[in-house]
């Protein structure tokens, strides 16, 4: 097995990221193949396996990636830029969706049908952990706005699980009709209907949130430990 310096490992490992990420946003996870992967970067298709366990790890890290410059948008323009509850989870809430109808790596899994194969390497505590990191990202703002009375008669969990799911409506864009209409409707039928009519907006104490630390807890935790679950047949997409 060939050996190599830190600089070409570094080297040979960013190639196959930039690679996977073009060819898993035009492709998809099952028909991009470890020997495109691999080619690039000017090593066998074997490999590959120095630098990652499966195409399913590859993948995973470069939408941990995502998730985490992601992240730091949507606070940007949702709960660090608004002081109103409602017009904040509306701007989050638009945000994210827009980013699931847009970003290709993102896509990818929903047009492919592949996202059950990438939950499929995680266990279900795994999967638990990962929810409530995110829902974590934005949970302060919710409990200083209840605190302060500017939410409705919903417990801040409760609203947190409410707007994660309501999420996932972005996964079904092709099979709504007049998505686009019934996406601003529920977002913005949803965001007034758990804020109040009439906020003291002085009123909100909101914590001094350190953004870098809530993405950084959002990303998933120990790569290393989420990876340890990925079963890859080494001949697969070969």
């Amino acid at each position: 097995m060939r050996s190599f310096s830190d600089d070409e490992r570094s080297r040979i490992r960013q190639q196959i990221r930039e690679t996977g990420r073009d060819l898993f946003s035009r492709y998809g996870l099952r028909k991009t193949t470890i020997s495109e992967l691999t080619e690039p970067a000017g090593i066998a298709s074997s490999t590959f396996y120095q630098f990652y366990d499966s195409k399913e790890e590859l993948y995973i890290e470069l939408l941990e990636e995502e998730g985490e410059e992601t992240t730091e948008h949507l606070l940007a323009i949702s709960f660090e830029r608004y002081d109103d509850p409602q017009a904040a989870i509306e701007a989050f809430l638009l945000g994210i969706l827009e980013v699931i109808e847009t970003n290709q790596l993102v896509r990818q899994i929903i047009v492919s049908d592949e996202l059950d194969r990438l939950r499929e390497q995680f266990t279900d505590e795994e999967m638990e952990e990962n929810r409530q990191q995110e829902l974590a990202i934005f949970l302060p703002y919710l409990e200083a706005w209840d605190e302060a009375g500017l939410l409705h008669d919903v417990s801040p969990e409760l609203l947190a699980y409410t707007i994660h799911a309501i999420i996932f409506v972005g996964l079904h864009e092709d099979e709504i009709p007049m998505y686009q209409e019934v996406k601003q409707t529920l977002v913005g039928s949803f965001a007034r209907g758990v804020t109040s009519d009439d906020p003291d907006l002085d009123a909100v104490d909101v914590p001094d949130v350190d953004v870098d630390d809530l993405v950084a807890s959002a990303s998933g935790g120990d790569r290393d430990t989420a990876a340890s679950g990925l079963d890859d047949d080494a001949t697969d997409g070969q």
